[in-house]
């Protein structure tokens, strides 16, 4: 969508924004994915690019890496917007489930719910 930018954040590093006010319920961006074997994934999981897969499948066994933006929406427990993951077509969906404000960071919930309070791996304190 042309009313989307990249920009840096708050929440860390850089995330979309909207340059116009989004109504809920909008689809803002369908993503093409990149699917990872459980084996590519592992490899992925010990590089940079950790913190930008998603687990794919109905088992969750594979990974999958979103092109367009979808990797840069970073994680909120109370986010606005929400995905979806269509494993035939191998995409994914990005919608608001609140309208959003033009200059607001558009964020998902990693645990896949828009308000899952389940601590997210960055979140968990390691134990001695």
């Amino acid at each position: 969508m042309p009313y989307l930018t990249i920009a840096p954040s708050e929440k860390g590093g850089r995330g979309v924004f909207t340059t116009r006010n989004i109504a809920a319920g909008t689809v803002i961006e369908i993503s093409p994915v990149i699917v990872l074997t459980s084996k590519e994934r592992k490899t992925i999981e010990k590089t940079k690019l950790f913190d930008y897969i998603f687990e794919w499948g109905t088992r969750r066994r594979f990974g999958c890496l979103a092109l367009g933006y979808v990797s840069l929406y970073n994680h909120d427990y109370n986010s606005n917007c929400d995905y979806e993951m269509d494993f035939e077509h191998k995409v994914m969906t990005i919608k608001t489930v609140k309208s959003v404000k033009k200059g607001v960071e558009l964020s998902i919930n990693y645990n896949a719910e828009p308000n899952n309070k389940t601590l997210v791996w960055f979140h968990k304190k390691i134990k001695p």
